[in-house]
C-alpha cells in the first residue's frame, strides 16, 4: 500500500515544508510508515514516489509532475526540487506496489488534461474485473492507459464518467470542472467499481477464493478543487487511515530552521490552508482531523466539507462499529480510536450489556442481525474481528444502563489512548440524569477575565473567579521528538 498528502492554499508553499521538512514528512513516511503496520514489508514504501504540482496558469492549467522509482530518501534531485519549488496546490505520494510492476510508468500521481489522480488502496477482486472495466471505456481512455496498476484504470474510469455526464476531461476550463462535478463523478466511479464486483459468478469467487473487498482512498483535483475519499467495500471493514488539517499557517515555531515541529495555525475562522494525508506530518493530535470512513471530502476555495458515501456499505447508526483487521492484513491500519491499543496487554474489552453482566441465570442473546448490512463475499482466511459488536435482543426490555460520570471520572478511563473495560452496570436499578452544575453568569465570568488581561485587580471580581478553573501558562514545547509524547497524542502511530 501507500502513503500520499493534498496540500491546498491560498498562498503558495515550498514543497520542502510538506515534502521534507515536518517531523513526519511524505519523506519519511517512505520508510517509516506508521499507519502502514505490514509484518511481510516491514513500513517501507520504497516503490517509487511522484510529485504533482500546479504552477503560474499563464504556463497552462496542466500539473506539473516528478516520478521516480528511486526511494524517495535517496532521490537528490528531490531535496534539490523541493527546496526551490513552491505552488499552492500539491499532491505528493510515495508508493509500495500491490499491482503493476516498478516502472514511472506505474508511479503515482497520473494526470490528464488539468485532472490530477492518486490512490491509496486496492481494487477487489481486480483480476476479475479488469476486462470488464476495459469494456466499459471509450476507445481514447482505453489506449491511454500505459502503466499496469489498478489506480490508473480506476483514473481511466473517471475519465469516462466525466465525459458521459457531458464534461470533456481534456477541456482544461479557466474555472475548473467545478466541486459539484467532480464530487459527482467520484461517487460514480466508485458505483461502478463495486458494481463490477458484485457481478463476479458465485462460481468463480469459490473456484479462485476471491476476496471482494475494496480499499478506495482516491485523491483528484482540476486545478481549483479538490476530492478525497475515504472508502472501503464493506460493511464491516474498517477503510486506510484519512486525515485532514486547515488553518490559516503551516509553519514551524522553532527559532532555526533545522527544527521540524510544524504545526497548524489558527488566528481567525477562515482556512486559508488545507491538508489531507494517510498519516499526520506533525505530533500535534488537536491539528489534526480523521476522516469518517465510506466518506467524501471536498475542499473549494478553503472549505472542507466532509459527506458521507450512503450506498450498500452505509450505516445511520453512529454506534456502528467496524473490524481493522482487514486493512491491517493489507499492510495498512486504521485510525479509528476504537481500535488503539498503545499501551494496553491482552485483548480488547468488550462493552459491558445488561446480558452479560446480570449473571449465570440470564440467557444469552442473539447478535444484531446483519441482514440489512449486506457483506463482500469472503473465502479466503477468516479474519478476526474485534469484540465491540452491540447485542441486542427485540424481546429484551431492560434498556442499557450507563452510569454518568463527571469530566474528571471519564477522562481517568483512558489508559495509553484507549478505553480501558468499562465497569459492570446494574441493569434493575435505573439510572437518574443529572443535571450538569448551574454556568452562572458567563458575561460577568467573561469581563473578570478580560480586566485582568487588562491588568485590573483581581480582588474586586473574586466572586466571580472563584467557580472558574485557574489560568496556567503554556507549557513549554520541550518534549519535541519524544517517543512517548508521539505515544500519548497519536497512538496509533505509536511502533507495536
Amino acid at each position: 500500500m501507500c502513503r500520499f498528502l493534498v496540500y491546498k492554499g491560498s498562498d503558495e508553499i515550498l514543497l520542502s515544508k510538506l515534502v521534507l521538512d515536518p517531523a513526519h514528512s511524505i519523506l519519511k513516511q517512505s520508510f517509516d510508515s506508521r499507519l502502514r503496520l505490514d509484518t511481510r514489508r516491514g513500513q517501507n514504501n520504497a516503490d517509487g514516489f511522484g510529485i504533482g504540482f500546479y504552477t503560474d496558469p499563464k504556463l497552462g492549467a496542466a500539473p506539473c509532475l516528478f516520478t521516480s522509482t528511486t526511494p524517495a530518501w535517496n532521490c537528490v534531485n528531490l531535496q534539490r526540487l523541493a527546496s526551490k519549488t513552491a505552488s499552492h496546490l500539491i499532491f505528493a505520494h510515495v508508493r509500495a506496489t500491490t499491482e503493476g510492476s516498478l516502472s514511472e510508468d506505474n508511479c503515482h500521481p497520473f494526470s490528464h488534461g488539468s485532472l490530477i489522480w492518486m490512490h491509496n488502496g486496492g481494487i477487489g477482486g481486480w483480476k476479475q474485473i479488469k476486462r470488464r472495466l476495459g469494456e466499459r471505456l471509450a476507445d481514447k481512455w482505453y489506449l491511454g492507459v500505459v502503466g499496469g496498476t489498478d489506480s490508473e484504470w480506476a483514473f481511466a474510469l473517471f475519465l469516462d464518467t466525466l465525459e458521459r455526464m457531458g464534461h470533456d476531461p481534456s477541456s482544461q476550463p479557466v474555472d475548473g470542472f467545478g466541486p459539484t462535478v467532480l464530487r459527482k463523478a467520484m461517487l460514480k466511479t466508485i458505483a461502478i467499481i463495486n458494481e463490477l464486483i458484485d457481478n463476479i459468478p458465485e462460481s468463480v469467487i469459490h473456484a479462485e477464493n476471491v476476496d471482494t473487498r475494496s480499499l478506495l482512498n482516491f485523491a483528484v483535483s482540476d486545478g481549483h478543487s479538490v476530492i478525497c475519499t475515504r472508502y472501503v467495500g464493506s460493511a464491516s471493514d474498517e477503510a486506510a487511515s484519512l486525515y485532514y488539517s486547515s488553518g490559516t499557517l503551516w509553519e514551524t515555531r522553532a527559532p532555526t530552521p533545522d527544527k521540524r515541529d510544524y504545526q497548524m495555525e489558527r488566528s481567525d475562522k477562515g482556512a486559508d490552508v488545507v491538508l489531507v494525508a494517510s498519516e499526520p506530518l506533525s505530533f500535534e493530535r488537536e491539528n489534526w482531523v480523521n476522516v469518517p470512513t465510506n466518506s467524501i471530502l471536498t475542499i473549494h476555495n478553503q472549505t472542507v466539507m466532509v459527506h458521507p458515501i450512503k450506498d450498500q456499505y452505509y450505516d445511520r447508526n453512529p454506534q456502528h462499529r467496524r473490524s481493522a483487521a482487514f486493512v491491517r492484513a493489507r499492510g495498512l491500519s486504521a485510525n479509528e480510536k476504537t481500535t488503539l491499543r498503545a499501551g494496553i496487554s491482552g485483548p480488547i474489552p468488550t462493552i459491558a450489556t445488561p446480558a452479560s453482566s446480570c449473571g449465570p441465570s440470564c440467557t444469552p442473546q442473539p447478535q444484531r442481525n446483519e441482514q440489512n448490512h449486506p457483506q463482500k463475499r469472503l473465502l479466503g482466511p477468516t479474519i478476526p474481528t474485534f469484540p465491540f459488536s452491540r447485542q441486542e435482543s427485540s424481546n429484551s426490555t431492560v434498556p442499557r444502563t450507563r452510569t454518568p460520570l463527571s469530566h474528571s471520572e471519564s477522562s481517568s478511563t483512558l489508559v495509553g489512548g484507549a478505553p480501558s473495560a468499562p465497569t459492570t452496570a446494574a441493569p434493575e436499578v435505573p439510572t437518574v440524569r443529572q443535571n450538569p452544575p448551574a454556568q452562572g453568569n458567563i458575561k460577568k465570568k467573561r469581563a473578570s477575565l478580560s480586566a485582568v488581561d487588562a491588568g485590573g485587580h483581581a480582588g474586586m471580581w473574586g466572586p466571580y473567579l472563584s467557580d472558574t478553573s485557574p489560568i496556567t501558562p503554556e507549557p513549554a514545547r520541550t518534549e519535541f521528538g519524544n517517543p512517548d509524547k508521539i505515544a500519548r497524542m497519536f497512538p496509533e502511530l505509536a511502533l507495536r
